[in-house]
């Protein structure tokens, strides 16, 4: 029997793919409770949950990875339903970054699959330009995610050979609501849950402190003194590299360079021009690692701080580079090089983790260490049992958009493999 029949026979004899009429003692089939959805859903209830069986595969995530897997697989005629804890696209960037923010990469390196950036926008679109790109790019497509669904539970169903994805309205405790597929696609990305720092005294420092996830402009800061904790594109645009090189962005010549010589080469040539540009940042506290830029990206997906105007501040003073913190104490803060220094704020710039292991059933795909796929790029898209991820290649929306299109172009191959699909997935 192939796996396909094999799960429709096995589904019949479970009570969750069956709902009850009102007004008959008999159990009905859950094709014949069949009520129009935009997602071409099935909905069955049960004493345990309200049920859905969704026809195309199930998206986890509605941030630019689960749009342009979405896109691709409806550019292929095939449908998805798209579950997203937030109450909107592209959460991360709506809701938890600051105002000013800009792409740091050139606009050509950070399109999604199928649709360019408008032609009148900057090189380096700004916040509000690229979310209004991506609500052009669903509405393009049709994509139309259900919000306020938080996915706390998902498991591949040996018995059923099926994805069961429990979600609860976001919020609430309210009643939980089961999808079930033949495919989950996980699209919440590496930046899910702010990482939070365990430093010893932070909780009863008695000033503010926020995560840079809350973080929208310095105005509410102005004339305090204001350590930020962390060294990324949060908390200071300048580490290694200026944005441009010899007039063309330095992510651009990276790439372009890479075409021709190995990665050791071209991390040499960076620094070099780097050091000719910025000087020697070491003496500013700001040290480099032994790998070069590039080569930490791929070991660590450590991504290197494009300088936007940071640079000058620090070298001017006004902004001082510490190292790591001892401890705190009241409002004071104790380096590790035995400075003692007083402070009104805090600011946690010290980035994101996936939360994956959180509510995914897998130890295949994922790491339960740090829930990214145990496989490096390019091989990390796509698990067992039709389960797949986009958007963890640590290569930002280039990444995504290479991901996207494998996963669609796969689901693709296994509907014109079985020709005509059992009514199941009707």
């Amino acid at each position: 029997m192939d796996p396909w029949s094999e799960s429709e026979g096995k589904r019949a004899h479970d009570p969750i793919f069956q709902c009850f009429s009102q007004n008959q003692n008999h159990r009905q089939p859950v094709e014949n409770c069949c009520k129009e959805r935009s997602v071409d859903a099935v909905v069955a209830r049960s004493e345990r949950c309200t049920c859905f069986w969704v026809s195309g595969p199930i998206i986890v995530g509605a941030g630019p990875s689960g749009l342009a897997v979405a896109a691709c697989l409806k550019e292929k005629g095939i449908g998805s339903l798209i579950l997203e804890r937030s109450n909107c696209i592209a959460s991360l960037w709506q809701l938890k970054t600051y105002d000013r923010l800009s792409l740091h990469l050139p606009r050509k390196f950070c399109e999604l699959p199928l649709m360019p950036f408008p032609a009148d926008y900057p090189i380096y679109p700004s916040k509000q330009q690229f979310v209004a790109y991506l609500e052009s790019y669903a509405a393009r497509f049709g994509i139309s995610p259900m919000y306020n669904r938080t996915v706390v539970h998902a498991e591949y169903d040996e018995q059923l050979l099926l994805w069961r994805v429990s979600t609860r309205t976001s919020g609430t405790m309210g009643e939980e609501v089961q999808y079930v597929s033949r495919w989950l696609i996980v699209a919440t990305g590496e930046n899910a849950e702010a990482v939070q720092p365990d430093i010893d005294g932070l909780q009863e420092f008695p000033g503010t402190v926020i995560h840079t996830s809350a973080y929208k402009s310095g105005s509410a800061f102005t004339g305090k003194r204001v350590l930020v904790v962390g060294c990324g594109n949060s908390g200071m645009e300048v580490h290694i590299l200026p944005r441009e090189m010899l007039g063309h962005s330095t992510f651009g010549l990276s790439m372009w360079m890479l075409k021709w010589l190995p990665v050791h080469v071209v991390d040499r040539i960076l620094l070099c021009i780097a050091r000719a540009i910025l000087g020697d940042t070491a003496r500013l506290g700001l040290k480099r690692p032994a790998s070069g830029p590039l080569e930490l990206k791929s070991l660590s997906g450590k991504t290197p701080v494009l300088d936007v105007g940071t640079f000058a501040k620090i070298k001017s003073g006004d902004i001082k580079v510490r190292p790591a913190i001892r401890q705190i104490s009241g409002r004071d803060v104790d380096f590790a090089d035995g400075q003692l220094e007083g402070f009104d704020a805090i600011v946690l710039a010290t980035g994101y983790k996936s939360n994956v292991p959180f509510w995914l059933k897998d130890r295949e795909l994922f790491s339960e260490k740090d829930g990214l796929p145990r496989k490096a790029f390019p091989n990390g898209w796509k698990g067992e049992n039709g389960l797949y991820s986009v958007g963890f290649t640590r290569r930002g929306l280039m990444g995504t958009s290479v991901d996207a299109r494998r996963i669609a172009y796969d689901i693709e191959q296994q509907w014109k493999a079985k020709g005509t699909l059992p009514d199941v997935f009707l």
